[in-house]
């Protein structure tokens, strides 16, 4: 049985399950369900990419896919199609035709783990939450780059010009004459920046610029 994949997961770290077999995907969902995991199944990678089209977003999680179905797209392919919607989600493969090449060219393009069957409960278990800490990890990561651009965004086009200058290690009087400002209104243009960005000092706010450079 498939698990409805139209209906998008609400809160925590889901695990997107492909594989063309019935038998091993009520199985593996029984397994991580068991293990307090959530789970979405699909039969095809076609059945995934349709589900995750539709969707505004993709929750957090793992991919875990089976390298070989019959008809459709296989799970290199389908790894290669996630990685062209620009998922970040780590991605594990699962094969009982594992060769070497393929184990290469997989974990070059990204791949979290390959594992051939037959596998053990546990070690599959392991590496799935092992792979969903690390998405938590991208998620934390994400979140925080969301807030940094969103303070980044926040400041004036004047403020900018005194946020650079500051940053280049100028005093503020240099500043006041560069832009035929009072040094009283450069200190201000200085402290909101300083505010916004919750930063205490120039070395801090260079460092930060070095990280957003376009921002």
């Amino acid at each position: 049985m498939t698990t409805n994949a139209t209906a998008m997961p609400q809160g925590g770290m889901t695990v997107y399950l492909v594989d063309d077999e019935p038998a091993v995907r009520t199985a593996l969902s029984f397994l991580l369900r068991s293990r307090g995991l959530q789970v979405l199944a699909f039969e095809s990678g076609e059945a995934l990419l349709a589900t995750l089209d539709a969707w505004p977003r993709v929750p957090p999680g793992c991919f875990l896919l089976d390298v070989r179905m019959d008809g459709g797209i296989g799970g290199l392919a389908l790894h290669d199609a996630l990685i062209a919607r620009r998922l970040r989600h780590p991605v594990l493969f699962l094969s009982g035709h594992g060769d070497i090449p393929m184990v290469v060219d997989a974990l070059k393009k990204g791949a979290f783990d390959f594992l051939e069957k037959p596998y053990s409960d546990n070690t599959l278990v392991d590496r799935i939450s092992q792979a969903l800490d690390v998405a938590a990890a991208q998620g934390a990561d994400a979140a925080r780059d969301a807030e940094v651009r969103a303070r980044l965004a926040s400041i004036t086009p004047r403020e900018r010009e005194v946020m650079r200058m500051v940053a280049a290690g100028r005093l503020n009087k240099q500043i006041a004459a560069d832009l035929a400002l009072a040094m009283r209104t450069v200190e201000v243009y200085r402290a909101r920046v300083f505010a916004k960005l919750e930063l205490r000092s120039a070395a801090e706010l260079g460092a930060l610029l070095a990280q957003y450079p376009d921002d």
